[in-house]
């Protein structure tokens, strides 16, 4: 009997503990919310469409993603996308100016998990022929003036999403939680983007925004993130004004965040597809990025370009 009573509190003791184990795992804000809260970093080098070399691969053996991830992988990568422009000008195509983070813990071939071919489904022909006219006019108009150049260029958005997919350096978020909204400020060029939790409805199609106009609320312990209203100059991977983005923010444990993400837009895309990546606590800070100080970029590639046009 003693044995038996024993083996019940035992039983009754893991019953009651369990949830209490779960709680501590995962932090709660003080009305019961998982709590996002915190520095994260989102910066991996898992491409978002798998590379040709792994077609029929949807993971990495751990051998693969360390030689994928290594440095001299990386820089050899930048060099044929890229060329050597940069070899060519300062030499500092290393590991010290970029961090350019490392394959995601389920060691995906790719960001995109849907199709499952890991690749982008096709455009339209109406989102082929934005993209070819985009093409186009960037060949011949590409520096007439700043307008022209790529908001990226010109420090006005890079990064900020949605979706999040991580970009060359500065992948940091902060999110700040509270019971009526949520704020995920990215660090490149420090874009703040304010999500309400208080069910109010999108905006009117008419008003349309560079990220886009987001609502959020909770599907159990996830935050999902609702976003339309996209203007053309935010063209994402092809898409057009009918963009639209669903998030998903999981905390799996204290020191991780799963993200998803589905992007649908039927005017641009032949199907929807969905991607994600992980996201892991850090202590380090976010400091102002300055996009424009000492940035002498911009006035080289007008006078590049004006230099070009004299010699036609």
């Amino acid at each position: 009997m003693p044995c038996r009573f024993l083996i019940i509190l035992v039983a009754l003791a893991w019953i009651v503990g369990a949830p209490l184990t779960a709680q501590k795992s995962r932090p709660l804000t003080p009305d019961g919310r998982p709590d996002l809260q915190g520095f994260w970093e989102n910066d991996t080098v898992t491409p978002l469409e798998r590379p040709a070399a792994f077609a029929d691969r949807a993971f990495f053996s751990e051998q693969e993603a360390a030689e994928f991830q290594s440095e001299e992988q990386y820089n050899e990568r930048y060099r044929r996308t890229r060329g050597n422009d940069e070899l060519a000008t300062s030499g500092e195509l290393n590991g010290q100016w970029n961090t350019h983070g490392r394959i995601g813990r389920d060691r995906r071939t790719s960001l995109i998990v849907d199709p499952p071919d890991g690749r982008l489904p096709r455009r339209t022909p109406d989102a082929q022929a934005r993209f070819d006219a985009r093409q186009r006019w960037l060949k011949a108009h590409g520096a007439d003036g700043p307008e022209d150049l790529p908001l990226s260029e010109r420090c006005l958005l890079w990064g900020a999403g949605p979706p999040l997919i991580p970009v060359a350096y500065n992948n940091n978020l902060q999110i700040v939680q509270t019971r009526d909204a949520v704020m995920i400020l990215h660090e490149m060029i420090h874009d703040a983007r304010i999500v309400p939790l208080d069910g109010r409805p999108h905006l009117p199609p008419s008003v349309q925004q560079w990220t886009g106009d987001s609502r959020g609320h909770w599907d159990g312990d996830t935050l999902v993130v609702d976003t339309t209203n996209f203007t053309d100059k935010t063209a994402f991977q092809g898409s057009g004004t009918g963009l639209h983005v669903v998030e998903r923010f999981t905390r799996t444990d204290p020191q991780t965040l799963r993200y998803e993400f589905t992007v649908d837009d039927s005017t641009s895309f032949a199907r929807p597809w969905s991607g994600g990546l992980w996201m892991t606590k850090t202590d380090d800070r976010i400091y102002e990025y300055a996009c424009h100080e000492a940035n002498y970029s911009m006035m080289g590639i007008l006078r590049g370009a004006r230099a070009e046009e004299k010699d036609r």
